[in-house]
């Protein structure tokens, strides 16, 4: 499979939060050679905050991601099995039912989500998911990123708010403790 066969459909956690630290960019550097979607529900969640937070027009502007619209019957039930998981009566979880159904029905689709529910509600089912943690570790190995650009980007995430298995400044200590690749 090609790089171009690839689809990584990315969920409004990562995004908004990359947006945010004003690193979107490096998303696109990393997924240059891919299409990029959002399912429509994650597009719906991006406009609905653009309001509070000006950054995510970046985000539904960047003409490197496609939003795409869940209508096909397999979309449908796909989505609904995920809603059902995911979506409580607070509705939150939208997108990643979304990002989920989407990339379950999509030939050599990626779903790129960090929500730890919505990584377990994809298990025993017939979609990749891949956390944003993972993504950019793979760049590092395929030298597109460097551990210390990867680690400038983790802290200013994490000063944001933004969850990873590592403090602040601890990207390089985490990646040599799980054995990840050799750090400088």
């Amino acid at each position: 499979m090609s790089a171009l066969e690839t689809a990584y459909v990315l969920d409004t956690g990562p995004l908004s939060n990359f947006a945010q630290a004003q690193w979107l960019g490096v998303l696109k550097s990393v997924l240059k050679d891919h299409r990029v979607l959002i399912p429509d529900v994650v597009a719906h969640e991006l406009r609905n905050g653009c309001d509070r937070h000006h950054y995510l027009r970046s985000v539904l502007d960047a003409a490197w991601i496609e939003q795409v619209t869940l209508s096909s019957p397999e979309e449908l039930a796909a989505f609904v099995h995920y809603e059902r998981l995911l979506v409580g009566p607070d509705q939150r979880n939208l997108g990643e039912c979304g990002v989920l159904a989407l990339a379950e029905t999509l030939p050599s689709a990626v779903a790129v989500l960090d929500d730890r529910v919505a990584v377990e509600a994809a298990r025993g089912r017939s979609v990749t998911v891949r956390r944003t943690l993972g993504l950019l570790c793979e760049a590092i190995r395929a030298g597109l990123l460097t551990v210390p650009l990867v680690s400038a980007l983790a802290d200013d995430l994490i000063q944001n708010d933004y969850r990873l298995p590592f403090p602040h400044g601890g990207f390089a200590q985490w990646c040599e403790r799980e054995g990840l690749f050799d750090t400088p």
